[in-house]
């Protein structure tokens, strides 16, 4: 069920986290998100997280007036202009629709690996600031049957703005850990008979082919700059590159996360 209200301006309290969409932090400790784009927009719609409100252009009503017909909790949604959408980002919004989600409790990783089919397939990253480079790994993580995307605590947010719009909503179906400690949850992984796989560019003898992705494994991702952090890639058991033509010596993080984890798929038969 909803709400509707016709607005020209933006000083409801209602419309304060759409008047604050660059300040993140503050939206973090509110617990709350914007999604952003129809595509996304709509799978959060379709999805289980909780949403508070929706704004958007007329015409975009009847189209998701289903959807939000079907939400078992009451959401605001609000209409406006698109010039005066357009004032939010300050440049021109292609379909200007956004929406307010709530960032659900954070899930329990015995409760995942429980739950999910063997060979386990996991995938960690350390030290990413890119939002943008978070949400395409998302995507690749959704697109190849990882159970569960661990973000360490060095990592921006997978819930900004941006990361959630880069995911084109698959963050709304994938499981999503935070923890205060990547370096903990990867011993706790160890100690559950899961591999920790380094996806490292400098690597000498071992590539991506020879690599034995078939038995319960976390493939570890690191920083566009720097890579896997020192202390993370001693604790794996292993690390391993794709190899490529010189003088490029390594690949976006969204890039190698999808030839890595197609290749585990590969491997397990899925592809």
């Amino acid at each position: 069920m909803f709400t509707l209200y016709k607005i020209d301006t933006f000083d409801l309290p209602a419309l304060h986290p759409y008047r604050t969409m660059r300040r993140q932090l503050e939206h973090r400790e509110q617990g709350i998100f914007v999604a952003e784009g129809e595509k996304v927009v709509r799978r959060l719609l379709e999805s289980s997280f909780a949403v508070v409100s929706v704004l958007l252009p007329e015409k975009w009503l009847t189209e998701l007036e289903p959807l939000l017909r079907g939400r078992p909790e009451r959401i605001d949604v609000f209409l406006a202009e698109k010039k005066l959408l357009e004032t939010l980002t300050g440049f021109s919004m292609y379909q200007g629709l956004l929406a307010v989600g709530k960032i659900p409790a954070p899930p329990a990783l015995p409760a995942i690996l429980e739950q999910s089919s063997r060979p386990h397939l996991l995938a960690a990253v350390d030290s990413l600031s890119s939002a943008e480079n978070l949400g395409a790994l998302v995507r690749n993580c959704a697109a190849f049957n990882v159970q569960a995307l661990i973000v360490g605590e060095t990592c921006c947010s997978p819930f900004l703005r941006r990361a959630v719009r880069s995911s084109m909503g698959t963050i709304f179906k994938l499981p999503v850990l935070e923890p205060t400690s990547l370096l903990a949850v990867l011993r706790d992984l160890k100690s559950r008979g899961i591999r920790c796989v380094a996806a490292h560019p400098h690597v000498e003898g071992r590539i991506l082919s020879q690599a034995d992705l078939r038995a319960n494994c976390c493939i570890v991702f690191g920083s566009e700059g720097c890579g896997i952090s020192p202390v993370i890639l001693e604790i794996c058991d292993e690390a391993v590159a794709i190899p490529m033509a010189q003088p490029v010596d390594s690949l976006n993080v969204g890039s190698a996360a999808a030839v890595f984890l197609y290749e585990a798929n590969r491997q397990r038969g899925g592809m």
